[in-house]
């Protein structure tokens, strides 16, 4: 990764400012909400710009966040400025009727759960950690991605058509002194196709008969909402007896809601099989287009009950075509791979720092890849191999060893697209840095006196405003 050609810190926190706030503060204020009861400080407010108030918490969290990963943290005046930015976009998007969508945020929002179900290992694992149900999270969560989506569309408002040549890029690479070029290391480019395990039909039968026998339960007597708490996997509507709320048609998945709407009020289904497990819904009522029910999820175990044997012809037969020249990888990849994080990008594995899909071929990379590429030539697919999907689930898949590059000092042939990256952002960061200069006259900025020394926007804060 280069760190040449910006030298001046507080560029490079404007032009990652958004990026920086938006992946910290979607967990910072899940955190400080429970945070908030230790001590009133942690909620006092330390600057304001426009309507928008930046919380004493919000900086803790950001400059902890830091320390929990191990990198050294910027100073808490820069950290305040990133803050600042972040609203200051916030703010003009309302004076200047930025606006998004409702099915933007709702995609960004699943998207966001997602991740963070990947990071956790699994929902009950979230809950947990949060002590909060699924549903009070995403609601919390919701005005987060809200304000995300305005600022990235004020961001590309302001430097979205910035544009770069070959030309720039190569008298940028000519600027810099040639004893002061990096040194990068080894990279390689590795694509996968995974394949889920077919849960067998054993667990299948295991999981309706324990859901038949919940039914009767319920049918002799026993309350519907607190077997749900008792047995439910579905451990953000548990927590509520199973309580989905209104649903409007069209918005849970096709088998569930077309045996929920088969249901007079009062009335339980049959066991049924959706994507996300097995279901004994029981309908409370209906209003117009809505509907109100509750439900038990059973999810199978995909560690103790998947059956392979399904998993490895399908990654065999793909694997076949592909060394024969019949099908390209990306195609089989985009088209078969369970993993939808890598499939869109043809199965190539991305660095999640950088976005690329180069690796750096070190410690740092996924032991379970280094030794597996570790006997392979480039170009080689390996045979179907376990694998473990980031949620826990057990799958099977073939590795492409698409390419590797040496060893070298930076060169504009090698590295031309981390250089084009570095001027793009130079670039974008100059047309920031104009419009942050302009925006200024336009918002009001406060900062508390305890921030007095710190140097925000250029300017210095006085104790009141900017």
């Amino acid at each position: 990764m280069f760190k040449i050609g910006i030298t001046n810190h507080m560029k490079i926190n404007k032009l990652f400012a958004v990026g920086l706030m938006m992946v910290l503060t979607l967990f910072v204020s899940l955190k400080s909400n429970g945070q908030g009861q230790q001590g009133v400080s942690l909620d006092k407010i330390i600057a304001r710009v426009d309507n928008h108030y930046i919380l004493n918490s919000e900086l803790e969290e950001m400059y902890n966040q830091y320390k929990a990963e191990g990198r050294t943290a910027p100073e808490k005046c820069q950290l305040l400025e990133s803050l600042i930015i972040n609203k200051m976009l916030l703010a003009k998007a309302e004076i200047d009727s930025v606006l998004v969508e409702d099915k933007e945020v709702d995609g960004e929002l699943d998207a966001k759960m997602g991740y963070m179900i990947q990071r956790f290992g699994s929902e009950k694992n979230i809950v947990e950690a949060y002590g909060k149900s699924i549903d009070n999270l995403k609601a919390e969560l919701r005005q987060q991605v809200k304000e995300q989506k305005v600022v990235e569309k004020m961001q590309r408002t302001i430097s979205g058509n910035v544009k770069i040549t070959p030309n720039e890029v190569r008298k940028f690479f000519n600027s810099i002194p040639k004893d002061s070029l990096p040194y990068i290391p080894s990279e390689v480019e590795i694509g996968h196709i995974v394949k889920l395990g077919t849960v067998t039909r054993e667990q299948k039968d295991k999981l309706r008969q324990q859901l038949v026998e919940l039914k009767q339960r319920a049918e002799k007597g026993e309350d519907f909402a607190t077997l749900s708490q008792i047995y439910s996997e579905d451990l953000g509507s548990a927590k509520n007896g199973g309580d989905l709320g209104f649903a409007k048609r069209g918005a849970m998945v096709p088998e569930f809601e077309g045996a929920a709407l088969a249901l007079k009020p009062g009335e339980m289904s049959d066991p049924i099989e959706s994507q996300y497990g097995f279901h004994l819904i029981k309908m409370i009522e209906t209003r117009g287009a809505e509907y109100h029910a509750r439900h038990i999820l059973l999810r199978p175990d995909y560690n103790k009950g998947t059956d392979m044997s399904q998993a490895v012809r399908s990654l065999d037969s793909l694997r076949k075509l592909i060394e024969i020249d019949t099908l390209k990888f990306a195609k089989a990849a985009l088209d078969n791979s369970d993993d939808k994080m890598t499939a869109e990008s043809g199965g190539l594995i991305q660095d999640r720092n950088t976005g690329l899909s180069k690796l750096t071929l070190d410690a740092s990379m996924d032991p379970a890849l280094y030794f597996a590429i570790d006997t392979m030539k480039v170009g080689e697919l390996s045979q179907p191999v376990s694998y473990r999907t980031e949620d826990g689930s057990s799958a099977m898949r073939i590795i492409w060893y698409k390419s590797k590059s040496e060893p070298h000092t930076a060169n504009l042939r090698d590295d031309y697209e981390k250089l084009s990256q570095i001027v793009l952002s130079n670039k974008r960061n100059n047309a920031l840095e104009e419009w942050f200069k302009k925006a200024q006259g336009d918002v009001f900025i406060s900062i508390e006196p305890e921030y007095k020394n710190c140097q925000v926007l250029g300017l210095a804060a006085a104790g009141n405003d900017i």
